[in-house]
């Protein structure tokens, strides 16, 4: 009996997502992935502090004393306008200002363009508990960078059972029941040159509204791989760091399926299958497998046509129907009616 593979694979199961991160996390982390780097201006205990969402927020109602539409379980950000309006203020009605804002639990205050915070409002926010970063930074490029971290930690995720491989360029996610030998074909395709993603344990992401899917490993398992037989291998330290891809788009879903004599399989290819993965629709090629035949090298032609039909609009199957309809129509007999 067939099992589809979104049965197999699960592949239709609604994206899990983060609710929240802590601050700390955020402090250690965003410096490692982005080209930005925050510096602490107080000392307070971080991971009771906690980020909900991927929007930013720049406070500017808020200090104005408008509070009734305040953003504030955002990251909140302070750049010249906001540092230059308290600044404006006498003293007094800074603080009185200021103090309205901390009320509020907000995750943490970050300053832009290595701007300052009076020491008596840095206390306040630290008495407050809420953690105060500065960046030399403009707003504009925090906000951006900010915003693409969040939008990562936040996105849409599941973990799949499977193997993908960077194939000429093109992201292949293997798919199949478990014992066809999905991780086989994958070390056949890095023996041959191509990336290894994930095996195994293949974990989809989409950022955002985006149709774009990316695929990466699960880091406990990393580069390891299991083949029946022979046991655990080592990918990175066999063939070296070109054999390795940390992130690759899945492009191509090739399910790899017993051989059964009672289906009829695809034999042109004029109707391209799809499977939707976190709500995105990918080609799905299906591959029935049997003793003696030469699945890597048919996973290298899938990808090869994927890139032909991507940057050419050329799919064989189409070309040589229209050769062979041309021919028909070349050798119809002319009508020899007579007047």
């Amino acid at each position: 009996m067939y099992t589809s593979i979104a049965e197999t694979m699960n592949l239709e199961q609604k994206g899990l997502k983060k609710r929240s991160i802590t601050v700390a996390y955020f402090f250690d982390t965003i410096g490692q992935k982005h080209d930005i780097k925050l510096r602490r201006l107080n000392s307070v205990d971080e991971q009771k502090r906690r980020i909900f969402e991927r929007d930013l927020h720049r406070p500017g109602l808020a200090l104005a004393g408008f509070t009734n539409l305040f953003t504030y379980k955002r990251v909140q950000i302070f750049g010249n306008t906001e540092t230059r309006f308290l600044n404006h203020l006498e003293e007094n009605e800074r603080r009185r200002v200021f103090q309205n804002l901390v009320r509020f639990k907000m995750p943490c205050i970050i300053l832009t363009s290595n701007n300052k915070l009076p020491e008596d409002l840095l206390d306040m926010a630290t008495n407050a508990g809420i953690p105060v970063y500065i960046t030399r930074y403009s707003s504009t490029k925090t906000i951006y960078i900010v915003t693409g971290f969040l939008d990562d930690q936040f996105s849409l995720y599941q973990q799949y059972h499977g193997s993908m491989v960077d194939v000429y360029g093109v992201g292949v996610l293997l798919a199949g029941k478990s014992g066809l030998g999905k991780s086989e074909i994958a070390l056949d395709l890095v023996e041959r040159g191509h990336g290894l993603v994930a095996d195994d344990v293949v974990i989809i992401q989409r950022k955002g509204e985006s149709m774009i899917l990316n695929a990466k490993r699960n880091h406990i398992i990393d580069h390891f791989m299991e083949i029946r037989g022979l046991g655990v291998v080592d990918v990175r330290a066999n063939f070296g760091i070109r054999a390795i891809r940390d992130i690759k788009e899945v492009q191509v879903v090739v399910e790899l399926l017993e051989w059964n004599k009672e289906i009829a399989y695809e034999r042109l290819g004029l109707d391209t299958k799809f499977i939707k993965i976190l709500g995105v629709e990918v080609p799905l090629v299906e591959l029935p497998i049997f003793p003696g035949k030469n699945i890597t090298v048919i996973i290298e032609v899938v990808a090869l046509n994927f890139l032909l039909k991507r940057y050419s609009n050329y799919v064989a199957a189409e070309a040589l129907t229209e050769r062979i309809n041309n021919v028909i129509n070349s050798e119809k007999p002319e009508d020899d009616s007579h007047d």
